[in-house]
């Protein structure tokens, strides 16, 4: 009898090329696994950074901003939904809040009980990666379960 060591999948984007990889390749895994799988986009609470901006920035202009920077999780989100659904794999799809895309990745595989976390590694080395951090080895240390880096 073969064990299925994976049943629900937790797979976070960013919309990038890599990250679009990333999900075909999950959705794969979890075909083959007969798993399940939740995407997952994570949106900043202020879309832009706004250290420098002041007052130049009015209430109206950061809701735009905010609603623009639904509508791309939207986009994002249905893209991986459409894929997983013209493969059959079961998949739901969460859009969560936060700054700290690495924290809400964890908090959210712990919520949902996913047994492994599938994300691109976006590659950032040398001084760039020891100085910016990336989020995926973040998630790599914070982690309960396993995960799976798409390069």
């Amino acid at each position: 009898m073969l064990l299925m060591p994976y049943s629900h999948l937790l797979v976070p984007s960013d919309g990038s090329e890599l990250s679009s990889r990333a999900i075909d390749h999950a959705v794969n895994l979890a075909a083959a696994l007969g798993a399940r799988i939740t995407f997952l986009h994570v949106v900043a609470n202020t879309p832009i950074p706004l250290i420098g901006l002041g007052e130049r920035l009015d209430v109206q202009t950061m809701e735009l901003l905010i609603a623009a920077s639904h509508q791309e999780s939207d986009r994002i989100l249905d893209q991986a939904s459409l894929a997983a659904s013209l493969a059959g794999v079961s998949a739901q799809c969460e859009r969560v809040p936060g700054d700290l895309p690495h924290r809400a990745i964890v908090d959210t595989a712990q919520r949902l009980g996913c047994d492994l976390i599938l994300m691109a590694s976006h590659g950032r080395r040398g001084l760039s990666g020891l100085l910016i951090g990336s989020e995926t080895q973040r998630v790599l240390t914070l982690a309960h379960c396993p995960v799976l880096v798409y390069r």
